[in-house]
């Protein structure tokens, strides 16, 4: 059975990296699908990117923001339970496979995607916040299947609408299996306890998880709101160790990662090879064009859609441009990437270097990590669950049942068949969720260019 499912999601994964030539080289359909959309609406709206981070960052410190606006949570805890959902494995695990496949430049790759990243995620957010759905009983419905659903029901068009939505719903289901979290932070933790029986420790880590899932939204984001900070501290804590018992040798890792980058040495074909594999790592690192963080922001108290974009450009930028970027300076720093592992083994083998117990650090933020992200994966799934098949008590606990059914089958799958099934279930989501924004591509400039004068004439009444 497992050899039939390992086939299975290679074939798939087979599919959705159909290699096609582009400007004399070939490159693989869906990266050029993510690719140009980053970079068309980086340009389009302004670097909105770098121009958005201040208001960013004055939005979330203003208390009682849009307190009484619809919704179930805080913007500051919308951005902690996609965070929850982004800072996680696809920064450890997702860090170290990128440069184990495409070599130190893949993480230079990762780097750069996240910086344009983070315009397609305020894009998708905004637009997603736009067109939620808020129930008499004060609850939401948000996402990239209501966006296209709405949103195109407003043009007239809601057949199409409906459609689309309904296949983002489906693919969103696929990506929502929690297999890379599971099998990855088992692996840490069987690394360094001696602990061998993955059905087991899928069962501890289901039961963890239930406690979570059938609690809702506001308990998902009362949960995350301690854990997202916490178990960036006790990652980030071992990273910077590397890099200070190592600090003479940054500027040479650095110029590894950039060289690396540029050459043709690049271990999954040079720098082409490199661009692929960060692309990939980095999407399943922030999920920008992915659109599933949008279900999180959905939820967010603020009458304006904008506010919450805004809100939404710190995920990639620091789940993957700086979080990410840090642990690539770690690993190549430790040298481990050259271990002969291919996974999350190469960070581990790093945080090794610094103590004998240092893995054991790590594996205690893998498991809050995967913990944290199986929490906020349950509600994205659960949100496309009610839209396929439409919401009420009963059908939500089955969909929450069989969820966390789910769990132990990632700590016995390997690791290749894992990160498959993701990439291809992630990648297939980007395609209907792009679609939607290349769609809406000038009601959303309108709407974030609005937002931004409406914010600078409130700023200069209000200026002593």
């Amino acid at each position: 059975m497992i050899a039939w499912l390992e086939g299975a999601l290679a074939n798939l994964n087979a599919l959705v990296f159909t290699r096609v030539p582009f400007f004399g080289v070939e490159i693989t359909l869906i990266v050029i699908w993510l690719a140009l959309p980053m970079l068309i609406f980086t340009i389009w709206f302004g670097f909105i990117n770098i121009r958005g981070l201040p208001y960013s960052l004055r939005i979330l410190t203003k208390p009682g923001h849009d307190i009484d606006a619809p919704g179930q949570i805080s913007q500051f805890g919308a951005l902690t339970t996609a965070l929850s959902g982004t800072v996680g494995l696809g920064n450890i695990a997702g860090v170290a496979v990128a440069i184990a496949t495409g070599g130190p430049g893949a993480a230079f790759w990762m780097f750069v995607i996240g910086f344009f990243a983070m315009t397609v995620k305020c894009a998708e957010v905004t637009l997603g916040h736009k067109y939620r759905v808020v129930n008499s009983n004060g609850t939401i419905r948000g996402g990239p299947m209501y966006s296209l659903k709405n949103g195109l029901t407003a043009r007239g068009w809601p057949k199409l609408g409906l459609m689309l939505g309904g296949i983002y719903a489906i693919f969103a289901l696929g990506g929502a299996i929690p297999l890379v979290q599971v099998n990855q932070s088992f692996a840490q933790v069987q690394n360094v306890t001696g602990f061998s029986s993955g059905a087991g420790y899928g069962i501890i880590l289901a039961l963890l998880v239930g406690l979570v899932v059938l609690g809702g939204v506001r308990w998902l984001a009362r949960v995350t709101s301690y854990l997202v900070p916490g178990m960036a501290v006790i990652y980030l804590s071992g990273v910077f160790a590397i890099i200070f018992m190592n600090f003479g040798e940054l500027p040479n890792a650095i110029a590894i990662i950039v060289s690396d980058a540029f050459s043709g040495e690049a271990a999954a074909g040079g720098m082409l090879g490199a661009f692929v594999v960060g692309m990939q790592r980095a999407v399943y690192s922030s999920e920008a064009g992915v659109g599933s963080a949008v279900i999180a922001h959905a939820q967010a108290r603020t009458h304006e859609p904008a506010s919450e974009g805004l809100v939404a450009l710190l995920e990639p930028f620091i789940d993957t441009v700086i979080v990410c970027s840090l642990g690539a300076i770690a690993i190549v720093l430790a040298g481990t990437y050259q271990s002969g592992f291919d996974d999350i083994a190469i960070t581990s083998e790093a945080f090794a270097q610094i103590s004998s117990w240092f893995p054991v650090l790590l594996a205690i933020a893998v498991f809050l990590f995967a913990y944290s992200t199986l929490c906020a994966w349950g509600f994205y799934g659960l949100q496309a669950w009610g839209y396929l098949v439409g919401e009420g008590p009963l059908r939500n606990t089955i969909y929450k049942i069989l969820y966390v059914l789910m769990l132990p089958v990632g700590s016995i799958l390997p690791v290749q068949a894992v990160f498959d099934l993701v990439d291809s279930a992630f990648f297939l989501m980007a395609i209907p969720n792009v679609i939607a924004i290349y769609i809406f591509g000038p009601e959303l400039k309108r709407e974030l260019t609005g937002y931004l004068q409406r914010h600078r004439q409130t700023e200069e009444e209000t200026a002593p």
